[in-house]
């Protein structure tokens, strides 16, 4: 019975929240979002926050801590092989195969322009192969509490990644915790160096990092047929941290404009109509 109560207690205030963000103006076209104060742990938005559907390249943030977890040598090169090419998607890549990269350029890559060879590799080269990478995946998920969580690969390709909105801010909250993937996913472009003595420049996959009126910390795209079009991040606005989580966005450009709807809702005093 305690748990029954416990878990009614919990929906109802997750939906009082909710009802007050209506009211305060905030209308996301995302199916599933949530709006979460980082510093106080507090919800501010939710809109299906428990629903379970695909996450796509929101994958890569998972797949870049299980790496960082590792300690694997990120000076340490790693060939992309056949087996990292795309075969379910047919998604296209500019690293060729037999091209050699440091696990630190992959990592980059995978975060920054959510290069789906880079972090096919990634897992690859972990010690026991993509089945040892995907079981600490998934270990991992439980550790951070990701109860409605679950991975198949590294690379988010598989509609079969999934998560709720609720479980993706646990992610973005853990992510934070690393210099490294804060750093890589919010570079704004990076040109690789390559032994032909070419050179390649790969874009951030979320033009907001190169907006001057975000100060964001962390973030990832993904976009799959199956998923929509995702984006989440950990960003500072009106000095406050703040976790967005938006989910199966159905236009091209519905991700950018309810994160700047959130970004507005929140500069226009939401913080101050609830406490009062």
């Amino acid at each position: 019975m305690k748990k029954k109560i416990t878990l009614a207690v919990f929906v109802t205030f997750a939906l009082a929240c909710a009802t007050i963000a209506q009211a305060g103006g905030l209308h996301l076209r995302s199916h599933a979002a949530l709006i979460l104060d980082a510093e106080h742990g507090r919800i501010l938005f939710s809109k299906n926050p428990d629903n379970i559907v695909p996450i796509a390249s929101i994958t890569k943030l998972m797949t870049a801590i299980v790496v960082l977890d590792a300690k694997l040598p990120l000076k340490e090169g790693v060939v992309i092989e056949q087996a990292d090419v795309d075969v379910i998607k047919n998604t296209r890549s500019r690293l060729r195969v037999g091209t050699r990269l440091s696990r630190y350029d992959l990592l980059r890559l995978a975060l920054m322009s959510s290069e789906n060879r880079a972090a096919a590799a990634l897992g690859r080269a972990y010690p026991g192969g993509i089945n040892a990478f995907v079981e600490a995946m998934n270990n991992k998920a439980f550790e951070l509490g990701m109860g409605n969580s679950y991975f198949v690969d590294s690379t988010g390709l598989n509609r079969k990644n999934v998560s709720t909105a609720r479980d993706l801010a646990k992610l973005v909250e853990a992510a934070e915790d690393y210099d490294l993937i804060r750093q890589f996913s919010t570079t704004a472009a990076h040109a690789v160096e390559f032994k032909e003595e070419r050179s390649l420049k790969f874009v951030n996959s979320n033009r907001l990092v190169r907006s001057s009126s975000w100060e964001i910390g962390v973030s990832k795209t993904g976009f799959l047929r199956e998923a929509g079009r995702c984006l989440v991040m950990q960003a500072k606005i009106s000095g406050k941290p703040i976790i967005i989580v938006l989910l199966d966005s159905a236009g091209k450009n519905t991700r950018i404009g309810d994160a700047n709807r959130v970004k507005k809702w929140m500069e226009t005093g939401f913080t101050r109509k609830v406490r009062g």
